[in-house]
């Protein structure tokens, strides 16, 4: 039989997957990264009209639509004040994809990718994938991200480092300070910086700010998507921006990998960007209504939880065969190990289900957590 290569030997399927698969039809699930809302009326009527006149039925530029890469620039402009020329603009399969192809533009096998642990899952497998070598980079104990650890994480063979905020895993949002940090790092250090921003509109706390605002060179590469911002995860639509030098080796692995996104998702993307943004003040707020009822149970029961600031996820400390212990009973949460070794003795929440499956899954937790305490 043909060998497999060493790179796709080296990763396997996602420690939330596995969770996923044990877990019962009924279950409650607070392991799943995906808003409970519907996509906005205005973006799924935008991909109807593109299909039913005939729109759709062809590729986009490789880059993507124009007008869509046009509401990607404007958008950033208002949100950043970045100065973003709609050709340095890539439409992607989702925020995953341009993860993806933003490390195989950079790294080289043997290069070092510096990552968030705890981090997304993906960060540590897209790295692997390239042949690179993930570091994982320690967090503060409030779970956001220290760039004096990731400065002195960096050696010869670092090629970039990759910053995520607001987080996944753990809800933490950085701080203008750290992320003008940040960019100075990429900048001084000649490395790259991968800032992935796909919960930025999700803040309760504080502002979402991005590298690329400080940056004084060509350091940062931004990673963005309409799933988290707009509720449109099964759209698959994402972007990723940068120096025009940049975008044009991401358009290469991206021509040959996907040759273009999806275009109905790109036209409803289009549509969410221009149209109406209430449906993003009414996720935000019902997600910090959330976050607030989890961390007050939390708080009864005794578990300990650094406060999220954004995102809908937070990463409590809880005993040794806690999550077994929710699992058995029907609650499904992830292992922090999932996320990297210093995840462990932690586990990953997503509140991002309904207030009443919320309240009935404390139960169970305050139950999981009596048993293993």
């Amino acid at each position: 039989m043909p060998n497999f290569s060493d790179r796709v030997e080296r990763i396997s399927i996602s420690g939330i997957r596995e969770v996923f698969e044990a877990a019962g039809d009924d279950a409650i699930n607070l392991g799943l990264g995906q808003p409970d809302f519907p996509t906005p009326d205005h973006a799924r009527r935008a991909a109807v009209d593109a299909i039913e006149t005939g729109k759709a039925d062809a590729y986009t530029e490789n880059k993507g639509t124009r007008s869509l890469r046009e509401a990607v620039a404007e958008k950033h402009r208002a949100d950043q004040g970045v100065d973003l020329d709609p050709a340095d603009v890539i439409a992607t399969a989702g925020g995953s994809e341009a993860l993806h192809i933003a490390l195989e533009a950079h790294v080289d096998a043997g290069d070092e990718v510096l990552i968030p642990d705890p981090g997304f899952v993906s960060y540590d497998a897209l790295t692997k994938l390239t042949g690179a070598e993930p570091v994982p980079v320690p967090l503060r104990d409030d779970l956001t991200i220290d760039p004096a650890a990731i400065e002195a994480a960096i050696t010869d063979d670092t090629a970039a480092f990759v910053v995520n905020s607001p987080g996944n895993p753990t809800g933490a949002v950085s701080s203008e300070a750290d992320v003008r940090e940040f960019a100075r790092i990429a900048d001084e250090h000649d490395v790259l910086c991968v800032s992935d921003e796909v919960y930025e509109y999700t803040v309760f706390d504080g502002d979402h700010y991005s590298p690329i605002e400080f940056a004084e060179t060509d350091s940062v590469v931004v990673v963005n998507s309409a799933s988290k911002l707009f509720s449109m995860t099964g759209w698959r639509l994402g972007w990723v921006y940068g120096s025009g030098e940049r975008v044009d080796r991401m358009l290469r692995v991206h021509q040959y990998a996907q040759a273009c996104a999806s275009a109905p998702a790109q036209y409803a993307a289009e549509a969410a960007l221009r149209g109406d943004r209430g449906v993003v003040d009414e996720m935000t707020a019902s997600f910090e209504r959330r976050r607030d009822l989890l961390l007050d149970g939390f708080d009864e029961i005794g578990i300990d939880c650094p406060t999220p600031q954004g995102a809908f996820y937070a990463m409590p400390r809880v005993p040794d065969g806690f999550v077994d212990e929710c699992l058995d009973r029907g609650v499904i949460v992830v292992p922090g190990e999932a996320f990297g070794e210093n995840g462990r003795g932690h586990a990953r929440i997503s509140y991002a289900t309904d207030e009443s499956e919320l309240r009935e899954a404390l139960d169970v937790m305050a139950d999981a957590y009596e048993a293993t305490k």
